[in-house]
């Protein structure tokens, strides 16, 4: 089983008295009276993280990646509380240091608070986030339209090559590396989308499992599929210039998740309001493709031919 059927088949009737949880099917809990949102996440080395050469890397990748959930939902991030697991080898007095210096850089950078937190004995390394937001209205899964175009802010693909080269699976140069192991570790985040989100957008959730991963868990209760155009995704030119000296079509690296950029649906009537907050907020956002109708029709189209769905699935936990 992956973690969403064991939520279903587990978890999912818990939550029934609170309408506040969202039935387990979002990236949020949201309570409208108290204009709360909260999202948890747990980090685990060897899975969200290759390793702890760099514990400053890898605390701001954790934090960046847990309000990612709050800011996709057009609330804006205050609070969070970090607990931590591991031994002496992980929490040593210099890597203490890193981390402290790291998360008061991401507060400052964020404007988010740290709160709390605990720290327990493990010989595995792992860490949890709580986020905590604040909105009166938050935009939610499963509220996809018919024809609804669909949009992704940033560029995707950089911090899939950052982990190839961070495990050397792939050869370039010094700078290229440089700049792909910060995409990893520092993704840029589209902060001030949680202000105006609301405004245009029917349905939202952030890119960490991978573009069409998500895009299914978007959907996942509606009778809805997803169209995309992979020469329309947005990737940087570094990606671009890589793609073309490896001799890979860019769609090898487009949907392996670890973005953390927002993707949406809007109404095709939206697209100059989108265009004017695109501006607005100095924030790129690209139409990649539509929504469509019926269910399990989902399409990727790379020069106007369908792909084999099975390589875009992104990651998944398994149990």
């Amino acid at each position: 089983m992956d973690e969403f059927e064991i939520i279903k088949k587990y978890f999912q009737k818990l939550s029934y008295n609170n309408p506040a949880a969202k039935k387990l099917n979002d990236d949020v809990f949201f309570d409208k009276n108290k204009s709360l949102v909260v999202s948890v996440d747990t980090y685990n080395e060897g899975i969200h993280f290759p390793n702890f050469k760099h514990p400053d890397l890898v605390i701001k990748k954790i934090i960046r990646s847990s309000i990612s959930d709050i800011i996709s939902k057009g609330a804006r991030p205050l609070y969070y509380f970090l607990s931590g697991s591991g031994s002496k080898k992980n929490f040593t007095p210099k890597n203490l240091k890193k981390i402290s210096s790291s998360l008061l850089y991401e507060q400052k950078k964020y404007g988010i608070k740290l709160s709390g937190g605990d720290t327990t004995f493990s010989n595995k390394l792992s860490f949890s986030v709580t986020s905590i937001g604040f909105s009166k209205k938050i935009v939610e899964r499963n509220k996809a339209k018919i024809n609804d175009d669909i949009y992704v802010t940033g560029n995707i693909g950089d911090s899939y090559l950052g982990l190839l080269t961070i495990k050397k699976k792939i050869n370039i140069n010094k700078n290229l590396k440089k700049y792909f192991i910060n995409k990893y570790y520092s993704p840029k985040l589209p902060f001030s989308i949680h202000k105006y989100i609301h405004k245009f957008a029917n349905t939202s959730i952030d890119v960490s499992d991978g573009l069409y991963s998500d895009l299914e868990k978007l959907l996942n209760l509606q009778n809805l599929s997803f169209l995309i155009y992979t020469n329309k995704v947005p990737i940087s030119r570094q990606l671009k210039y890589v793609s073309k000296i490896e001799k890979k079509n860019k769609i090898n690296f487009l949907f392996n998740g670890d973005d953390y950029q927002t993707i949406f649906t809007a109404s095709r009537a939206k697209r100059l309001l989108i265009k004017y907050y695109e501006k607005k907020m100095n924030q790129k956002i690209t139409l990649i493709g539509k929504i469509t109708e019926g269910n399990n029709k989902n399409l990727v189209l790379s020069d106007s031919k369908p792909q084999n769905l099975l390589n875009f699935k992104g990651y998944s936990h398994k149990f």
